[in-house]
């Protein structure tokens, strides 16, 4: 779009949003059951959408973004009543007679700019968390997946109300225009090199932001395991979400060194059963998302400092962007691959000497967006939980936190900032807003000039709310 439409769009929100239009329980409920129509109605066009764009196996695109979306939808629809509910809060007696509430009100016009790994859930899950706040909104689909892009305009544009949610599409041009703009919150999604332009541009105008990146997601490998199910839940979260190009999938394996062969080994038994001999011919497997990405991790694998590292896989087809499951053993520290979020099929193993010198390598590196564990050892697992600092921990499991909807979902430090999934969306859309109520009684002329000792006193044991320090200050003890 052109700038001068941008800017237009964004006054029509503007408009709407000060009608107070947005901010009624009905308009947020009938928008909210719209967009659960639209994934109960169009699933099948979704699918082939993200097929057209990534190769996605139907099964992942259902599971993973569908059915989250809709689990989304659900529970705001359930439960919105009650988040818009004012909280009572206790008040001191500093203020008595008087009550306290914490309002949640909309934060205004926000922008949502989505990334290209999971179009249509990272589109719509925080539309719905924003919808569900009072807001009006504007949606940027990625460019890099067109076909999604496309049906989310169509479809968001058949079923909601368009004079408060908008979707723009476009490439740098017009993410660049709808950043000169002023919003009341942005919220993206994608890396680092990007967040720091969208948060450069929202602080010419103290526009507060969320930003979900990524980062090394480790997975800590324990020798005292169900070694099928671990390997069975790696791959799972590795290659079964989008062939590793999702930010929560596991970046590399930490294990011991006598451990690691049985981890290869179990490994590569269970991707033969996943994807077969030849995993490039497998349907279950996304393809890489273009060609920039394929040269990237291709760039990666002919590290000469890795290329000699792998023991499983490595094949590649150019012209179709497949890369098979690739596990790569003893990689070293300082090679290409162990220095940038890899974003793809390629899992390297790290090896210590013992399974606690993990924790320490792992904080040596940028705080990831997630972190995961096998082990059976419950003093491991809560040191774990302690001294690991993630946007995310999970034990025994990969990437499923994801889909836990009462739980916040968000990074820490370079793996981003803010949090969002089911109250948390609502609550990262919405500004907690301090209400106090008071009649024209309880005055405690203490506050006020001429100041006095007493008065002084008598101030500090109100703040204090202790009775009898407020009767000596009356009496003057």
């Amino acid at each position: 779009m052109a700038a001068v439409d941008v800017e237009a769009a964004v006054k029509e929100l503007r408009n709407t949003y000060s009608s107070g239009k947005t901010k009624s329980y009905e308009w947020r409920i009938s928008q909210l059951e719209a967009l659960l129509k639209i994934v109960t109605h169009h699933e099948n066009e979704i699918v082939e959408a993200v097929h057209s764009d990534l190769c996605k196996p139907q099964t992942e695109t259902s599971f993973q973004e569908i059915f989250s979306v809709a689990s989304s939808c659900k529970l705001a629809l359930k439960e919105l009543r009650r988040w818009m509910k004012p909280q009572k809060v206790k008040t001191g007696m500093l203020t008595f007679p008087s009550s306290g509430e914490i309002v949640p009100e909309p934060l205004g016009v926000v922008l949502v700019i989505s990334t290209w790994n999971y179009p249509f859930l990272i589109a719509v899950d925080p539309v719905i968390g924003a919808i569900a706040a009072g807001n009006a909104v504007v949606l940027k689909p990625s460019e890099v997946a067109p076909a999604t892009s496309a049906l989310l305009s169509k479809l968001l544009g058949e079923y909601l109300d368009t004079s408060a949610v908008k979707v723009i599409e476009g490439a740098v041009r017009e993410t660049t225009e709808l950043l000169a703009q002023k919003w009341d919150k942005i919220m993206y999604t994608g890396n680092g090199r990007v967040a720091r332009i969208v948060l450069a541009a929202a602080a010419k105008h103290l526009t507060p932001v969320i930003l979900e990146l990524g980062g090394k997601c480790p997975a800590v490998v324990d020798a005292n395991i169900n070694l099928k199910v671990t390997a069975r839940r790696i791959i799972s979260g590795k290659w079964g979400c989008n062939n590793g190009q999702t930010c929560i999938s596991p970046d590399y394996i930490l294990t011991t060194k006598e451990y690691a062969p049985k981890v290869v080994d179990a490994l590569a038994a269970e991707l033969e059963k996943f994807y077969g001999k030849d995993p490039l011919g497998s349907n279950d497997l996304s393809r890489i998302v273009n060609i920039h990405h394929f040269d990237r991790l291709e760039k990666l694998m002919d590290d000469e400092k890795v290329s000699g590292k792998i023991v499983h896989g490595g094949q590649r087809d150019k012209t179709n962007l497949k890369i098979a499951p690739t596990i790569l053993l003893d990689v070293e520290e300082d090679s290409l691959i162990m220095n940038e979020e890899i974003f793809g099929p390629l899992l390297p193993i790290v090896t210590v000497n013992k399974i606690e010198d993990s924790f320490g390598a792992i904080n040596a590196k940028g705080k990831p967006l997630a972190a995961y564990l096998f082990t059976n050892d419950k003093t491991l697992k809560e040191e774990f939980v302690r001294s690991v600092s993630a946007g995310a921990i999970a034990i025994n499991e990969t990437a499923l936190h994801f889909m836990e909807v009462g739980l916040p979902f968000g990074g820490v430090g370079e793996s981003g900032m803010g949090s969002y999934h089911g109250k948390f969306s609502f609550d990262a859309f919405s500004h907690k807003k301090a209400v106090l109520r008071r009649g024209f009684g309880g005055e405690v002329s203490a506050r006020y000039p001429p100041y006095a000792p007493w008065k002084l006193q008598l101030l500090k044991a109100l703040v204090k709310g202790n009775i009898i320090e407020i009767l000596r200050a009356l009496l003057g003890w």
